[in-house]
């Protein structure tokens, strides 16, 4: 890191620490302009069901969450979340596939559009406040119903705020649990070089809290 990225960085975390940074716009995001690279973040193709333990099960059997997360050092880390819920696997996908709801179901979550759909693949453009910081960028989803997943990556035509993030969410009948759909959601995100490592913890730790309790709440509460 050069001196003058070191310091700017500095100034950046400085300013955050005294809170000067509650009304900053997002920093780096341009959807003129293409991402830096064409990824660094693990991809997921072909997403298949997590292995469990005895203990994992039974969780998942008395209504409770497992989630477990792993870090790749400074660079960032994965997450994956597991629930089994009392609902179909359609009405399941109707509420992760409605992007445009996701600001009034996801904390810190501003904005959610869809711009594009081209085959199995849906481009959304994402606006996060985290600690008083916005963060903009835009995902590439592909969308398989016949696997029963919907995998995602940066959309690297545009200039997101993140450096990387991949995942996929995993919806298929939960076994050894009758009229139960088990979904899974895994999420790997790798932040830009002026957003603070707090914000990378709250994206990767909260979200991963988040993601399968506010499907489950939407699904069987309608």
């Amino acid at each position: 890191m050069s001196a003058r990225s070191a310091l700017s960085r500095a100034l950046v975390c400085a300013c955050f620490a005294l809170g000067l940074l509650s009304a900053a716009p997002s920093f780096a995001a341009d959807a003129s302009k293409p991402h830096p690279h064409q990824g660094v973040a693990q991809k997921f193709r072909d997403p298949k069901p997590s292995a469990l333990s005895a203990d994992e099960s039974a969780k998942l059997l008395a209504g409770q969450a497992v989630r477990k997360q792993v870090r790749y050092g400074d660079a960032g880390g994965r997450g994956v979340s597991i629930m089994d819920v009392k609902a179909t696997p359609d009405k399941i996908w109707s509420v992760i596939l409605d992007f445009g709801s996701y600001p009034k179901w996801i904390d810190q979550l501003s904005g959610c559009k869809v711009l594009n759909k081209t085959g199995s693949h849906i481009f959304v453009e994402f606006q996060l406040k985290v600690l008083g910081i916005g963060v903009q960028y835009w995902i590439d989803h592909t969308y398989n119903k016949e696997k029963g997943s919907l995998t995602w990556q940066l959309d690297y035509s545009k200039q997101s705020d993140l450096d990387d993030s991949t995942g996929y969410w995993l919806v298929y009948p939960a076994p050894d649990h009758p009229g139960f759909t088990r979904v899974e959601y895994t999420v790997d995100i790798r932040v830009s070089g002026w957003v603070p490592s707090s914000i990378e913890d709250m994206l990767a730790k909260k979200g991963l809290e988040q993601a399968t309790g506010w499907v489950k709440k939407q699904a069987e509460g309608a």
